[in-house]
């Protein structure tokens, strides 16, 4: 019998992921709006009660007019002072008027009213922190204008103005009016049109339209190789938080959409790898190459990138750094998927008839596993649900007691129409196990696969993606496992689950009686939740088990946005754009 499609995709994967990371840098060297070595060194100062390095770099940008940079320290340095502010009191004090302090408490001011309103849509916050928040930005006001006041010919407390503006719902003139100061220091500066992006978005003050028309025109006003030239690429952050892309979806024409991605790769071409403000649209233009499923160049993008992640446009998905190295995996994924495993080609689809039916000349395994396979996982549903999300393939959990979830694959969960023809998943259909093996990547939790093949009985045993011991009931006495062979195995399970004594396990492995009786057994004494019942009889068993949910399968962009869409604390389309 010819082998299924996705029986090869997984081979694919596993032989090219490695590979797939070249250039990358490791996950733990990742770090989220890293600073500078400048103002890392100011940071340092300023948590240990020094203040003068602050107003040191904060004068150099000003008098080199370095505004990106002046943008980037001062709000660094304001979010340190909500934390650890004794050190600008300590300046305040010594120089009471300076401009840069000035500008350090604007920003200040902006962070405290949203620490109180907090990031969540509009529906998640109270009465009580909205009139706090709003109380806290009109007190603001005169901290704000001085700002404005004391730094003639910079446009950052200009950009802090439209935050406040936003924040208060002030009407549009004042935007505009903001706007045009800012532009009159610098026409160009891109945190004062990043700002401005936001205000116009549909769910701040604007439209998709409005949005768009001014960060192109701005953008086409750029000089040539200007980071401002990225601006469209955030007006397709803002558009993706409400519309998926592809032809013929949401209001934007699609070829507008590719048209933006298109410049910001010719963009990012003119800076060299890592580059730190090239890092900053970088950013946006692989999460525009993921929602295009250009998963080939998105992979490349990410290693310009390298460990220079920024807050946006990842936190509107959740916590930034780990919705950054979710999706870069997953990128990962798709290309070592769609990469041939010698060059070869993928085998014909199988097909099905209307009636969902196997069509005649394929065999039941085309659309329903022949081996009935379960899952058990040491985890909470809720994590097992995030995990097995970058399969790509529809699943079924369902919570079990002593903390685990069981989860099996499941097939007729799948609407006809995805059903036929070529099945193509991120990791590729396959037995559960292999599936398994994908899914615990990177996980502490253990995963036990056990599955009926005809009338054996085998058990698979994974953990961050390794099998750590694997063992079969077999009919035939003869398959039996030597003594030595059976106790390597239970003591590796026993080590698993913190069983003490791996003896009993090891005469479970070499029972004689019937297999479903010997996977009970071994079940009992590891501690796990009993087989769920028609185990062994007919496929997909925890259908009908209380809590039961399916996970069906996304492209990559959506899986990511369903595993974080369930936190509150990732609800982030009220949220301020980056701040240079």
């Amino acid at each position: 019998m010819a082998k299924l499609p996705g029986a090869l995709a997984l081979p694919r994967m596993l032989r090219h992921f490695a590979t797939t990371g070249e250039g990358l840098p490791e996950d733990g060297a990742v770090e989220v709006d890293a600073p500078d070595d400048a103002l890392r060194a100011v940071l340092s100062a300023a948590r240990s009660g020094t203040w003068e390095p602050a107003a040191t770099l904060l004068a150099e940008t000003r008098s080199a007019g370095d505004w990106y940079r002046r943008g980037l320290s001062s709000a660094g340095l304001a979010e340190l002072a909500l934390h650890h502010h004794g050190w600008l009191d300590d300046w305040n004090r010594a120089r009471p008027g300076d401009p840069d302090l000035a500008l350090v408490l604007a920003e200040l001011e902006i962070d405290r009213a949203w620490q109180i309103r907090t990031a969540a849509r509009a529906r998640h916050v109270s009465q009580e922190q909205f009139h706090a928040f709003r109380t806290l930005l009109n007190d603001a006001t005169p901290v704000l204008r001085t700002a404005a006041d004391l730094n003639p010919g910079d446009p950052v407390p200009w950009r802090i103005l439209i935050s406040h503006a936003m924040g208060l719902g002030a009407p549009r003139e004042v935007f505009d009016e903001y706007l045009a100061r800012g532009r009159d220091c610098d026409p160009h500066d891109l945190g004062l049109h990043t700002r401005a992006v936001q205000y116009l978005a549909q769910k701040w003050y604007g439209s998709h339209a409005e949005m768009f028309d001014f960060a192109e025109s701005a953008a086409a006003q750029a000089p040539e190789g200007s980071l401002l030239r990225g601006l469209p690429l955030q007006a397709v952050t803002e558009y993706a938080l409400e519309h998926e892309a592809g032809i013929g979806r949401g209001p934007v024409a699609w070829s507008r959409i590719e048209a933006h991605v298109e410049a910001g790769l010719e963009l990012s071409a003119a800076y060299g790898p890592g580059d730190r403000q090239a890092a900053g649209f970088r950013n946006h233009l692989a999460l525009a190459l993921i929602r295009c499923e250009r998963h080939h160049e998105a992979l490349e993008v990410f290693r310009l990138i390298g460990t220079d992640a920024r807050t946006f446009p990842w936190a509107y998905l959740g916590d930034a750094r780990e919705v950054f190295l979710l999706l870069r995996k997953g990128v990962r994924v798709h290309v070592s998927r769609s990469t041939p495993y010698f060059g070869g080609s993928i085998p014909s689809p199988v097909t099905e008839t209307p009636s969902g039916t196997v069509a005649p000349g394929t065999t039941a395994s085309a659309t329903v596993p022949t081996a009935m396979a379960l899952a058990v996982v040491r985890a909470p549903m809720r994590e097992v649900r995030e995990a097995v999300l970058i399969t790509g393939t529809t699943m079924r959990l369902a919570p079990a007691p002593r903390g685990s979830t069981l989860v099996e694959t499941a097939p007729s969960a799948d609407p006809p129409a995805r059903r036929k023809g070529m099945r193509r998943t991120l990791l590729g259909e396959g037995e559960l196990p292999r599936l398994a093996r994908a899914f615990s990547r990177g996980e502490t939790w253990p995963v036990l696969v056990v599955a009926k093949e005809g009338a054996d009985y085998t058990l698979r045993l994974y953990r961050d993606g390794r099998e750590l011991t694997s063992h079969a009931w077999w009919t035939d006495p003869a398959e039996m496992p030597t003594q030595e062979e059976a106790a390597k195995r239970a003591a590796a399970l026993a080590a698993c689950y913190s069983v003490a004594d791996h003896r009993p396990l090891t005469a479970a492995l070499r029972g004689t009686g019937a297999p479903l009786q010997q996977v009970g057994e071994t079940f009992t004494l590891l501690g796990l939740p009993p087989l769920p019942a028609g185990f062994g009889d007919r496929p997909e068993p925890l259908t009908d088990m209380r809590g039961a949910q399916v996970v069906a399968r996304r492209s990559l962009f959506g899986a990511i946005k369903e595993t974080l869409a369930s936190d509150d604390s990732a609800q982030r389309g009220g949220e301020l754009p980056p701040l240079s």
